[in-house]
């Protein structure tokens, strides 16, 4: 599907976010021809920089992030030309004027506008953008998380977004629904009829859904140390991810045909008591370790103050009270300075009820689906097959998709796809107002008993999974989290 001719404004367009994805991403869609020829990419920052010199900065810190292989001359050439930098005080609704004079007039031009800033600055800018006289019925506006830091302020900015743009025109991104493996989870659950009979509380022990980061906070501490793990990672991408795996079939891949499954998913979740807030939820903050050998401080000495109680890890236990979920507990996990970089979604099916073997099912692995979102996009299944020889002795073996090695083509990042849906109109991989608040209305408690308890996250050391607790969390229903299973394997 050819992209129309587009203006787009990236509010933040020198900053981290648009050097290290937005405009990689971008280049990435030149590179393949999919830019339409008078398409632009208008960087609005705060600095007054010249043309020049903006160029020269992304040179030095979008052009890093690019495959060496990938910047053939001159196509980063002809993506240099399609920029241009306006320099103003986004607050400012007299600041707009040079932002109107670098948009072209035609009123049939697709216009995103994307929000790589603050969210305290979204509602702001959308009214200085009505005010400029810059948003129309073919206005776009992506919003970047965190969408709020609660209930009330995520509805303020649905709200006062709202007034400007219609909820058509508004896309809430979350980039791990742009990765490949999510939107292959679509595609093998409702493109084959293997597992759909399976795929439900008879056959399901629990579902677990981790992503677990290496690094720290690094540069990111003003922004982390006032949002933690919870705001940053559960709130969005888990509870995003949860939505996919658990959503009953929707009528098409149409966007509200499929928010419409998701909304469901997210009203359904049960809510918490006192009681299992201090059972379900787990929260921790590493200290000093070692990662890949290497040894690392701990999060009071990277320069966050020193009785700080925000959550580098957070573990839950939710559940799903609908037909098809009844009863099976799916774990959301992630944390900072973990033992590995990766996400992944683990479901695992019910034990065989008896051996017919002389070999105690006690012995046997149950059977996983494990979806790989990262650092390797794929699939594995595990089974028990018989080992080689003369003997009936059966052990777990893995069956794998790999999508790079199946595929044999370049890989799109999330980022990209993304970017391509929003040119393009396409609603369905982005949140709608009502799944936003859902959302918070259901991590919101959690939030508020931490406030109320006043507790100390409790410590790991960097380089671990995260707290003891956390494996108690699962351990208390007779489960444990994946990586305490493959050893035995």
């Amino acid at each position: 599907m050819a992209l129309a001719d587009f203006d787009i404004v990236l509010f933040g367009g020198g900053g981290d976010l648009a050097m290290r994805k937005l405009l990689p991403a971008l280049f990435a869609r030149e590179r393949a021809s999919h830019l339409p020829p008078q398409a632009r990419i208008i960087c609005a920052g705060r600095h007054a920089w010249s043309l020049e010199k903006f160029l020269e900065l992304l040179e030095q810190n979008a052009r890093p992030h690019i495959e060496a292989a990938a910047t053939d001359p001159q196509r980063w050439q002809a993506f240099c030309k399609r920029i241009r930098y306006v320099g103003l005080d986004a607050t400012d609704p007299a600041a707009y004027g040079p932002l109107v004079a670098a948009m072209r007039a035609d009123p049939e031009l697709v216009r995103v506008f994307y929000m790589a800033t603050p969210p305290s600055l979204f509602s702001q800018i959308c009214r200085n953008l009505a005010q400029a006289g810059l948003a129309n019925a073919q206005s776009r506006v992506v919003l970047e998380k965190p969408l709020g830091r609660d209930l009330a302020s995520a509805q303020q900015i649905n709200a006062e977004v709202g007034k400007i743009f219609a909820e058509s025109q508004i896309y809430r991104i979350d980039h791990y629904l742009g990765k490949e493996t999510v939107q292959n989870l679509l595609a093998l659950r409702f493109g084959n009829v293997l597992f759909e009979p399976l795929w439900r509380r008879e056959w399901i022990s629990d579902v677990q859904i981790t992503i677990a980061e290496e690094l720290g906070v690094g540069n990111r501490m003003e922004y982390y140390d006032t949002a933690g793990a919870l705001r940053d990672m559960l709130q969005n991408h888990l509870l995003q991810l949860l939505c996919i795996v658990a959503m009953e079939p929707p009528l098409s891949v149409q966007a509200d045909s499929v928010r419409d499954e998701k909304l469901k998913v997210l009203r359904s979740l049960k809510r918490f008591s006192p009681a299992t807030l201090a059972q379900d939820v787990v929260r921790g903050q590493y200290r000093a370790g070692h990662v890949d050998g290497v040894a690392v401080p701990g999060y009071r000495k990277e320069g966050a103050p020193t009785d700080s109680r925000t959550e580098t890890f957070v573990a839950v236990k939710a559940e799903i009270d609908t037909w098809r979920w009844a009863g099976v507990p799916f774990y959301l996990r992630t944390g900072k300075r973990m033992a590995d970089q990766l996400a992944e979604i683990v479901v695992r099916f019910k034990a065989v009820p008896h051996s017919i073997f002389a070999q105690a099912s006690s012995t046997f692995q149950p059977n996983c689906l494990v979806i790989r979102l990262q650092p390797d996009e794929g699939l594995q299944l595990n089974l028990m097959a018989k080992t080689p020889g003369d003997r009936m002795r059966l052990k777990p073996v893995e069956l794998e998709l790999d999508f790079r090695e199946q595929f044999k083509m370049p890989r799109m990042e999330a980022y990209e796809r993304l970017l391509l849906d929003v040119l393009r109109g396409q609603l369905t991989m982005f949140m709608r107002s009502d799944e936003l608040e859902a959302a918070w209305e259901w991590v919101e408690p959690i939030l508020n008993y931490w406030e109320q308890e006043q507790t100390e996250p409790q410590p790991y050391s960097a380089g671990t999974w995260g707290p003891a607790a956390a494996s108690a969390l699962i351990g208390r229903d007779g489960l444990q989290w994946r990586e305490e299973v493959l050893p035995e394997m």
